[in-house]
């Protein structure tokens, strides 16, 4: 169940995403698109939603395909929650940088980067990390039983058993029959006479 604990690791990686996305949302430091970060902390909180469903530790869900379905989902919010992290931090670490750079922009309106870039960037880490790992535990080859076995409905499945035991009870009295009938006179003595021996 090598697959099971990854993904309980990567669960807990995109949890610690979402809670490092949403302090760097909260975080002042932002001058501009906090929009984007609320939008990747709002699908990061839905993949947690659809992984936790996908967990194959877990017992709701559905079946097997349906948990792989769930955990592939789930990975792909993840992965697109830490493209949308992602994309605000470093649009806004250019912005500072070449700011910083400009000898025309005067020293008041110079500054640097703040913690919610850093805690942003690791965020964006965690989280696509964690959509990773949930994509890469539910590919490759399967072992094991199918997910479903598919059966006729219970009153079908009923008939053909009647069906089946009518034909067994058939064959068998046909047979009984065929060695009745087979039997010479003699040998359907009961008993045995003195006379056959003397």
């Amino acid at each position: 169940m090598a697959s099971t604990g990854m993904q309980i690791f990567g669960f807990v990686l995109a949890l610690l995403g979402i809670m490092g996305a949403m302090v760097a949302t909260v975080l002042p430091n932002w001058k501009t698109a906090r929009t984007t970060m609320v939008l990747c902390c709002v699908l990061a909180a839905m993949g947690l939603c659809l992984a936790s469903l996908g967990l194959k530790c877990t017992r709701w869900g559905g079946g097997r395909r349906s948990k792989r379905h769930a955990a592939i989902a789930s990975g792909g919010c993840f992965v697109t929650a830490g493209f949308l992290c992602l994309v605000p931090a470093s649009w806004f670490t250019n912005e500072v940088i070449t700011n910083f750079l400009d000898s025309s922009v005067p020293e008041s309106n110079k500054f640097e980067p703040g913690g919610a870039v850093y805690v942003a960037f690791v965020s964006a880490g965690f989280l696509f990390m964690g959509g990773c790992i949930f994509c890469m535990s539910c590919s490759g080859k399967r072992h094991g039983p199918q997910d479903m076995v598919l059966l006729p409905p219970p009153d079908k499945l009923l008939l053909k058993q009647q069906q089946q035991q009518q034909l067994l009870q058939q064959q068998q009295q046909q047979e009984l029959q065929h060695q009745y009938c087979s039997l010479s006179p003699l040998d359907n003595k009961t008993g045995y006479s003195l006379q056959d021996y003397v």
